[in-house]
């Protein structure tokens, strides 16, 4: 099959296996797959994700020696089915997972494997009993949305926002215009959004932020008459959090989204005379997943707006430089069957 291939740190189109489906698996062929954050952070800091994932015995287990074919927010069509399956799906439905394969209490990630290729490739394997099914109603390149969605949704979970609980949002990316939404649908607010890009501010409003500010004229943290009680952290470089802390006012609660990939340094004075709390998210539940599908396909999400551009896999190096320029994308769908 083709695929798009990370390989010497670099990303190119070759020709691969077609993977080969597995007990309780089933073989999808890929129909649109966004390009996330997190595998721009792969290419560039392969080694560093892989120490992660030793240390603390994380999913992604990337070899940065061995070709991995990324890719992770996905919908799909199921093409056939591996031994010991239910085959609960006809050919040609159209699915979304969370991107693991399970087998009892073992998982492996997909998209950040040598043995597991992601979506960047014209078809993968996926565990049966973790697909769900496409609304008819829902276009495709809407339900690749879903993954990124429910990132949003658990990180607003983990909040535990109380009813006067003001949020604020640092960085508008995918990961901080998901959280907008996840907050308004949870009827929090006034929602704060902070974000240096006019394009991504443009896009914090039409998600839901009440209230946009470019950090270079006003302070985020004084955008409202009472304080945030709650802020995201959604950047991912080296001094934000050092920032946050220094701002953020007393006992407030600081939610880590951002996926920072160098050591950083905080002082720690700032959280223990403000008694701040900082808590780390990571992905999404199950029920967070499946939430956020039926959520997309009911239109309770303004998702639309996020895809800003669709490539095949031609341009997927192309796109991964792009969006290397914060403001100039928000999401960029890869479709592997376009010529």
């Amino acid at each position: 099959m083709r695929a798009v291939v990370m390989r010497n740190k670099k990303l190119v189109v070759d020709d691969v296996p077609a993977p080969t489906p597995r007990t309780g698996e089933v073989l999808v062929k890929t129909l649109a797959c966004g390009i996330c954050g997190t595998d721009l952070h792969a290419l560039k800091f392969a080694e560093t994700l892989a120490g992660g994932a030793r240390c603390t015995g994380g999913l992604f287990a990337i070899d940065p020696g061995r070709d991995v074919v990324m890719g992770h927010e996905f919908c799909a069509e199921v093409v056939d089915y591996g031994p010991g399956t239910r085959k609960r799906f006809k050919p040609g439905t159209r699915v979304c997972s969370v991107p693991v394969l399970s087998w009892g209490a073992s998982y492996e990630s997909i998209g950040y494997s040598s043995e597991n290729p992601g979506g960047f490739g014209e078809m993968m394997r996926l565990t049966e009993s973790k697909l769900l099914e496409v609304p008819d109603s829902l276009p495709t390149d809407l339900a690749t949305l879903t993954e990124p969605m429910a990132v949003g949704f658990h990180a607003v979970n983990k909040a535990s926002l109380e009813r006067r609980d003001i949020p604020l949002v640092i960085g508008c990316g995918p990961v901080g215009l998901a959280i907008i939404a996840a907050l308004k649908l949870n009827g929090a607010g006034p929602i704060v959004a902070s974000d240096f890009s006019p394009r991504r501010r443009d896009l914090a409003a039409e998600m839901g932020a009440d209230i946009v500010v470019d950090p270079r004229e006003k302070s985020p943290y004084e955008a409202t008459v009472r304080p945030p009680a709650v802020i995201f952290e959604c950047v991912g470089v080296p001094g934000v959090l050092d920032d946050i802390m220094f701002n953020a006012p007393r006992h407030a609660r600081i939610i880590v989204a951002g996926l920072c990939m160098q050591r950083d340094n905080i002082y720690p004075l700032s959280g223990i005379y403000k008694e701040l709390l900082i808590h780390f998210v990571l992905g999404y539940s199950g029920d967070e997943f499946a939430l956020a599908l039926r959520k997309i396909a009911k239109g309770k999400i303004p998702v639309q707006s996020l895809i800003t551009a669709t490539v095949g896999l031609e341009g997927v190096a192309n796109a991964f430089s792009e969006l290397g320029t914060p403001g100039s994308h928000a999401k960029i769908l890869v479709e592997p069957w376009r010529n």
